[in-house]
């Protein structure tokens, strides 16, 4: 198997209320890529939570961190102003996922209230427009535990499977897989990363040539707290 990835240039800046399955077809004439069945759509939260009124004023640090502690569902650990907090949907990550990046100055910009439901809508009005069948994730950028950098992960899914559970197979030696559950989205999420990156203001990619198909959401991802060593 091999796969494509295409960034999606041309998309303008998202505003309250605009249609991001739309901007992300126009942008798609831009660069003369037709959709075909099976691609996965990536775009990052950004996009969705600006067109969903995700926007707060965050005009000091205390107003950001006042903005971090309420959408925290709890605070885990805090060093200075930074929380490690769960978000609504279940996720651990800085800040409860809100950020002054990429959004005018004194600003924020909050994670979607239901990232799997945006992804969803999004999906379907996709389809609608182009005929294809697809999926889409939504990302966003997270810290790891133990090691050091970001990556690109999945915090909204639709149309794919969002965890590969191989529990039961064998593997190449013949032994049978106990615990090994590949985390697929967050597989793409990073991949597509690679195309669109931090500074550049490109906001989605296409990712072809997986040939997955499913449903799951991005929240079947979050560790349930009996099986976290961790906390």
């Amino acid at each position: 198997m091999s796969i494509q990835i295409h960034p999606i240039r041309e998309i303008p800046e998202v505003s309250q209320g605009d249609d991001v399955a739309a901007l992300i077809v126009n942008g798609l004439a831009s660069t003369n890529l037709d959709l075909v069945d099976r691609d996965v759509i990536v775009v990052t939260h950004k996009v969705v939570s600006k067109a969903e009124g995700r926007i707060e004023p965050a005009a000091d640090d205390r107003a950001y961190r006042k903005l971090a502690e309420r959408e925290a569902r709890s605070i885990l650990r805090r060093r200075g102003d930074l929380l490690i907090a769960q978000t609504a949907q279940g996720f651990i990550c800085a800040n409860a996922g809100v950020d002054r990046s990429n959004v005018e100055k004194g600003s924020a910009v909050l994670l979607p209230v239901d990232a799997d439901r945006s992804a969803h809508g999004i999906r379907m009005r996709l389809e609608q427009a182009t005929g294809t069948s697809l999926a889409v994730v939504v990302t966003d950028t997270f810290g790891r535990p133990w090691r050091r950098g970001l990556v690109d992960v999945a915090i909204g899914v639709s149309g794919l499977p969002a965890v590969l559970d191989l529990r039961g197979q064998t593997d190449a030696q013949g032994r049978e897989m106990h615990v090994t559950e590949i985390a697929i989205v967050d597989e793409i999420a990073a991949a597509a990363d690679l195309v669109m990156g931090k500074a550049d203001s490109v906001p989605a990619a296409v990712v072809r040539g997986l040939g997955l198909s499913g449903e799951g959401r991005a929240t079947d991802l979050v560790r349930p707290a009996e099986e976290d060593l961790f906390r």
